[in-house]
């Protein structure tokens, strides 16, 4: 039997190393990009050029961390930028009415308004079994609704907004922005629970096939809602971050980045129809979108081509993801097979 079974096993392995690898593809695309960039433009490799790069890429990475925990689930949530746009005005509204209020309160304040959107959402989802597409779909309308009727025409100053708080926008800790470091722990450390915990490991479960995960005792429902209350979350205190690194924002904050960040996911490795992927492979996707954004500016391309490239690369990614999962499921069953012949 082992002889039998071993080089099937050796095979599914292989091909679940695709996904493994698409991190180290994106990293190397990245670096292609840099260097094929800098050769036509040798400014784009400027410390300042390479700031703007990471800090562009940051707040994309931050809510494609929380929308991974979601897709995983074979969920998704559309309200993420909604909620950037609606955080950010009242952080900074908060900022106007309350002038001493400390720096860090604002980032608490936006951290719960996503909390609340994200609760919500996993509650219909699971509860009134809803699909998330719908759910969200329908709270990004009604998020935006409420963000424009509190804005009602009227924009943050940055003269309004404490400058220990902008400082967290623009400041940088050894010529790396401090948007950038802070968006990388929270990469570490979501990154690493995934790794880590039962509970987080559920969510893959989940994802890879939902009546095993119900069989085996996993608690569907509460695990769901805990991502998109995570992803709430994030997406909150990226408004949050939205306000300190513009230091202004009115009642289109935010508006389109849920399409960029599910774009960031997909092509970071994270598979559309759930169960595998990583929030590092997702960071990284931000980072490869963004870095061929600003290469295009460099070159002086028109912005439509980064539309066209971004849509491709999702494309690709999709059918890539779909031509590994039906690879290994082929795999799994001739596995089983000769199994059951031994």
């Amino acid at each position: 039997m082992t002889v039998i079974t071993a080089p099937l096993v050796r095979r599914m392995f292989r091909a679940e190393g695709l996904l493994r690898a698409r991190e180290l593809g994106i990293v190397v695309a990245i670096v292609v990009v840099f260097v094929a960039t800098t050769i036509n433009n040798h400014a784009f490799a400027d410390a300042h050029s390479v700031q703007q790069l990471l800090t562009g890429a940051s707040l994309i990475a931050l809510l494609a961390v929380g929308e991974t925990l979601v897709i995983v689930t074979r969920n998704v949530d559309l309200s993420v930028g909604s909620v950037v746009g609606l955080s950010a005005y009242v952080v900074g509204d908060v900022f106007v009415k309350h002038p001493h209020t400390p720096a860090f309160v604002g980032f608490v304040i936006g951290t719960l308004i996503g909390a609340v959107v994200g609760v919500i959402n996993g509650l219909i989802t699971t509860i009134a079994r809803v699909p998330s597409l719908v759910v969200t779909l329908a709270s990004l309308y009604i998020v935006r609704g409420i963000d424009a009727r509190i804005v009602n025409g009227k924009r943050i100053d940055p003269v309004n907004v404490p400058r220990p708080f902008t400082e967290v926008g623009y400041k940088t800790v050894l010529g790396i922005p401090w948007l950038a470091v802070i968006v990388a722990l929270v990469v570490l450390i979501v990154g690493y629970a995934m790794r880590t915990f039962r509970s987080a490991r559920d969510l893959y479960a989940i994802g890879s096939n939902p009546e095993a995960a119900a069989l085996a005792g996993v608690p569907a429902g509460r695990r769901i809602v805990s991502a998109f209350t995570i992803s709430g979350a994030l997406a909150g205190f990226g408004g949050a971050l939205f306000l300190a690194e513009f230091a202004t924002v009115d009642a289109t904050g935010g508006t389109g980045y849920e399409l960029s960040v599910i774009a960031a996911v997909v092509v970071g490795g994270v598979a559309i129809f759930g169960g595998s992927g990583t929030v590092f492979g997702a960071a990284l996707g931000a980072l490869l979108l963004n870095t061929i954004n600003q290469a295009l500016v460099a070159s002086r391309i028109s912005s439509f081509w980064n539309q066209a490239v971004a849509g491709a690369l999702l494309l690709a990614a999709i059918a890539f993801d779909r031509w590994v999962g039906l690879r290994v499921a082929r795999r799994m069953q001739t596995a089983e097979g000769a199994h059951r012949d031994v």
